[in-house]
């Protein structure tokens, strides 16, 4: 396939199991998960994956929210081969996970566990990939082949001491030559394939030229969006309140065992048909903006993202968003306020107890303290969090594709002292 797919199934949770789920999850990770339930190493494609418990709550109107048994995957292959492979290996698993939502099958089969998960695959609004194509076999190839060449180098120091760029260069191709577990690096990584790069060019050109249509509608009803969209902003309330000490000291227990993290929160809507409609197009817009423009490791400044999603919960009163991410929570927080604090408002300050926006655009996220302590109060915490190469920065990705790349075909001296810079 070489291209990647997001999986996320979301389960009600019956109020009676809430306690003994949650226990459950707490035996199965301490930030990242043990493999004592599903050991996630067994699965095929798989980059990253976990299992939270969302609580119920009320929403705005004092309505009961129920609780949500969530599982998300980002994955190389197709989501009914992920699905036919957690069922396949691990069924005790999925019937410890899932016997407490509401109308799991009472005597459960492989073939009404797999039905009872494919009837709770929810869609994705939007969703974010470092770098589309790049799949999670190649990831820890390349990083093979780095750690290859690195040992080579350092037993062969003194043999090389003096050589030119080009022809350590050219040892270290006899090196991916003679060594059969490195043949794959003498040729590119594959590429998505012709169907897909079809249709996402198709979706790329469809939905400007579906803008440009309707454009003489959207200039004309501008202005009146604007103005209640500020009537809104001014009315809504926008309360800062203060995450309590033991949920931060919870979070930060399960925070930074590898070099990534998983980030999940959850947040209420804002009431009303006008922020339902205006979240709605923008995560349209994002999803356009990460298929076609932020798919090259990149979203919009920041780097360190590996996979982004956005899901709606509860008939889209809540929404999910859920990351993978390199370094502390602080600093990947300082990343998105110092480069896309107009992007955060856009997409949260939908979300009630945002701080407050101007135009969807300014203010809001500039309040650092108050932004950081929102995100802090709306964070889940993730437990059961599973990657396939934790030990991998983005920037360590990128740097091995590189190394990888520039063993193909003939390099002049420049093109040879960047190759080897990059070791």
């Amino acid at each position: 396939m070489a291209h990647q797919v997001a999986l996320t199934v979301a389960a009600e949770v019956r109020p009676e199991q809430e306690d003994a789920l949650r226990g459950l999850l707490v035996s199965m990770g301490d930030g990242v998960a043990n493999d004592s339930v599903v050991d996630f190493d067994a699965f095929t494609g798989l980059h990253f994956a976990r299992f939270v418990l969302v609580e119920g709550t009320q929403d705005l109107r004092g309505d009961a929210l129920p609780a949500w048994l969530v599982y998300m995957a980002d994955l190389d292959v197709a989501k009914e081969r992920h699905l036919a492979e957690l069922v396949g290996s691990f069924p005790e698993g999925v019937d410890a996970l899932f016997r407490s939502c509401s109308g799991y099958p009472a005597s459960p089969e492989r073939e009404n566990r797999l039905a009872y998960l494919k009837a709770h695959v929810v869609a994705e609004q939007a969703y974010y990939v470092n770098t589309v194509g790049r799949t999670a076999r190649q990831i820890r190839q390349e990083a093979r082949l780095r750690d290859r060449a690195e040992e080579y180098l350092d037993a062969n120091a003194e043999q090389i001491r003096g050589l030119d760029a080009r022809t350590i260069r050219d040892r270290v191709r006899e090196l991916v030559e003679e060594d059969g577990s490195l043949h794959w690096a003498r040729r590119p990584a594959d590429a998505p394939d012709w169907g897909f790069r079809l249709r996402e060019l198709t979706h790329a050109i469809a939905m400007p030229l579906l803008l440009l249509l309707v454009s003489p509608l959207l200039l004309v009803a501008l202005p009146f969006f604007l103005v209640v969209l500020r009537l809104h902003e001014r009315r809504d309330p926008a309360p800062h309140l203060k995450p309590p000490p033991e949920l931060v000291q919870e979070l930060a227990l399960l925070e930074d065992h590898l070099v990534q993290n998983p980030f999940t929160a959850i947040g209420l809507v804002k009431p009303g048909p006008f922020r339902r409609l205006t979240i709605l197009g923008i995560l349209a817009a994002i999803d356009y903006a990460t298929r076609h423009l932020f798919n090259k490791g990149n979203l919009a400044g920041v780097k360190t993202i590996h996979f982004a999603r956005w899901i709606f919960l509860d008939g889209r009163r809540r929404v999910i968003f859920a990351s993978n991410y390199d370094g502390s929570l602080e600093s990947y927080m300082d990343d998105f306020i110092d480069k896309i604090a107009w992007g955060l408002n856009v997409v949260f300050s939908n979300g009630y107890g945002y701080p407050r926006a101007r135009f969807l655009l300014l203010d809001g996220a500039r309040d650092e303290l108050a932004f950081k302590d929102y995100l802090r109060l709306h964070q889940v915490p993730t437990r059961v969090w599973h990657s396939s190469y934790g030990r991998l920065s983005a920037a360590n990705i990128a740097n091995n594709e590189r190394i990888r790349a520039g063993l193909q075909g003939d390099a002049d001296a420049e093109k040879a002292e960047r190759w080897l810079r990059a070791l």
